[in-house]
């Protein structure tokens, strides 16, 4: 099964037509199970929740093969921490679907990092998809002191700025 998910803060319609039109194609032959959220569109070829409660998004995610998704931190992190190939399309500001771009950062990072691919146009969507049958995601290694010396880092630099000579 592919678990579709598009967080819960926004909608995001423009994914969940998307995959719903591949889905009427033969191009997926496993089950698509979505978390659509606050959408007036309604899925008519894969079986669809609005929303899902914690036990059972993390559920959806253990027993899934690979993730569709928007590119937030969250649907990220989860299926790097449960090893899920992950298909990620970013959510643009130009739609009204978050409130900047920094989405599309996020998904050039990780993908450039081998971690998931990503797609910035849903008519790229069906190619991608052939793409996260054989895809075997990078594993995160999490850097600890590399963040920690970062903020050390930056707060260093911006004290002395504030410090007056």
């Amino acid at each position: 099964m592919i678990f579709l998910t598009i967080g819960t803060l926004f909608e995001f319609e423009r994914l969940v037509q998307a995959v719903d039109k591949i889905a009427e194609t033969e191009l997926i032959q496993e089950d698509i199970f979505a978390q659509i959220g606050p959408t007036s569109y309604k899925p008519r070829n894969m079986e669809y929740v609005d929303y899902l409660n914690k036990i059972d998004f993390e559920e959806k995610i253990r027993v899934c093969t690979a993730m569709i998704s928007h590119a937030g931190m969250g649907s990220i992190s989860m299926a790097l921490d449960h090893q899920k190939p992950l298909l990620v399309l970013p959510r643009l500001k130009k739609y009204g679907e978050h409130v900047n771009d920094h989405q599309l950062d996020s998904a050039q990072k990780f993908e450039q990092l081998g971690h998931i691919l990503a797609v910035y146009d849903t008519d790229e969507l069906a190619n991608k998809v052939r793409q996260l049958k054989t895809f075997v995601p990078k594993p995160r290694i999490p850097n600890r002191q590399g963040v920690v010396d970062c903020i050390s880092e930056y707060i260093s630099s911006i004290s002395k700025k504030l410090v007056p000579k």
